[in-house]
């Protein structure tokens, strides 16, 4: 695995810089591939990054008719609903790029079966997702890989359904597992804000400790993992 450290002086030059990486995984993949898979994170800054990529700066940069987005994890709720990650990256890409999402339907059947069939699709479109997002909670969860689930320990099944979660909203959840997000070609952490440092620099710089700090299960199998971290997200590592 290598794993590296990207920093930017603000979260505008992060997005700027991750859109630059993803337009080359997106341009190598369709040239070696015929197509490009980018699993899609929740969350605000990933909204900023969005907005980018379907603005006249980026859009045109990708080929998006050979494109497909997935979830990495997304809340068992309506497309509408407020806590939807699908809603939010469809309002942030537009229609026409959203068009290019495959959404997990949580909602409309049971959570578990809802995780089947998203594995299924993913593995109709390629053997293994070739840039992974995510993001990091508070409590050193990504994805929806809370502390302490069970999911922590699934090592067949590459996509699964959650229990309530113990953080709002507290909705069952569907997420892709370890076993997946580390099969995937590329990884990015994007984290920004001062208030994310502590958990940043325990991640990267302490001991592998998936049940408290679930984010420390990240570790590619045969890939690259990068941290895409602005000035705040990044003050408490050492030089």
């Amino acid at each position: 695995m290598s794993t590296q450290i990207h920093i930017a002086h603000n979260k505008a030059q992060l997005v700027e810089d991750l859109a630059e990486v993803l337009a080359r995984d997106a341009h190598d993949a369709i040239q070696e591939r015929g197509v490009w898979t980018f699993a899609l994170s929740g969350g605000s800054t990933p909204k900023a990054l969005y907005q980018r990529l379907a603005s006249p700066d980026w859009s045109g940069r990708f080929d998006w008719e050979r494109i497909v987005l997935f979830f990495g994890d997304d809340r068992a709720v309506g497309p509408d609903d407020v806590n939807s990650n699908f809603k939010m990256a469809r309002e942030a890409l537009g229609e026409t790029i959203a068009a290019r999402i495959v959404p997990i339907i949580g909602e409309a059947i049971d959570p578990a079966l809802a995780a089947s069939n998203y594995e299924k699709r993913l593995r109709e479109v390629g053997e293994r997702v070739d840039s992974n997002l995510l993001g990091l909670g508070p409590d050193g969860h990504t994805a929806s890989l809370f502390p302490h689930s069970p999911q922590l320990d699934e090592t067949e099944r590459r996509v699964v359904a959650t229990p309530v979660s113990t953080l709002e909203p507290f909705v069952r959840r569907v997420t892709m597992t370890f076993t997946e997000i580390n099969a995937s070609r590329k990884t990015y952490f994007l984290v920004t804000g001062e208030d994310k440092a502590g958990r940043v620099q325990e991640i990267i710089n302490g001991p592998r400790d998936v049940h408290n700090l679930p984010a420390t299960g990240i570790a590619p199998t045969d890939g690259e993992l990068i941290w895409f971290l602005d000035a705040g997200a990044a003050s408490k590592l050492s030089r």
